[in-house]
């Protein structure tokens, strides 16, 4: 395991470094606030955080009824550097407490992308929900990239695994 991790490590140094992305360190992302945005910039809330946390900008609040999902302005746009992206990731404590995640986790912003980011809420609780402006309804992690070089082939390698998905390492493989 250790030789795999380093080998990995190594990769991801290098990718960051061809990239110009200094990992384990602050990366300056450019924000752009819309005319509705209201409040203050995101900021992490703790020292270590992965995430930093946005707010809704609503004129008014929405209901969020069981099984019902909405798109949520954020009244920010970012200008991420290139090799990363922003993941868009529910927030765990309003999942747990009321059910309340997203439809496409983790979101995906790209770095060409620069557009207001919009979050898709779900709600999969069992009570409507009420979301209020300035509510924090997601957090934003900053991650690197990787793009794949897809070569066809007429074959692929065999594994223990093979085909095999959908619970196919856990019992009730039949099942799909």
């Amino acid at each position: 395991m250790e030789t795999l991790n380093f080998k990995f490590s190594e990769r991801i140094k290098q990718f960051s470094s061809r990239a110009g992305i200094r990992l384990g360190v602050r990366q300056a992302v450019k924000v752009k606030k819309w005319e509705h945005f209201k409040g203050e910039l995101p900021k992490y809330q703790s020292e270590l955080a992965s995430g930093f946390d946005v707010c809704a900008q609503l004129n008014q609040p929405v209901i969020l009824s069981p099984g019902q999902r909405t798109l949520v302005p954020t009244g920010l746009s970012f200008e991420i550097p290139q090799g990363l992206e922003i993941q868009v990731r529910p927030r765990s404590g309003w999942a747990f407490r009321e059910g309340i995640g997203l439809v496409n986790a983790p979101g995906t912003v790209d770095a060409d992308y620069r557009g207001e980011v919009k979050i898709i809420l779900v709600n999969f609780g069992e009570q409507a929900v009420t979301i209020k402006d300035q509510d924090r309804i997601a957090q934003l992690v900053l991650c690197p990239v990787f793009q794949a070089d897809l070569v066809e082939a007429e074959e692929l390698s065999e594994t223990k695994r093979g085909g095999g998905g959908f619970g196919s390492t856990d019992r009730g493989a039949d099942k799909f």
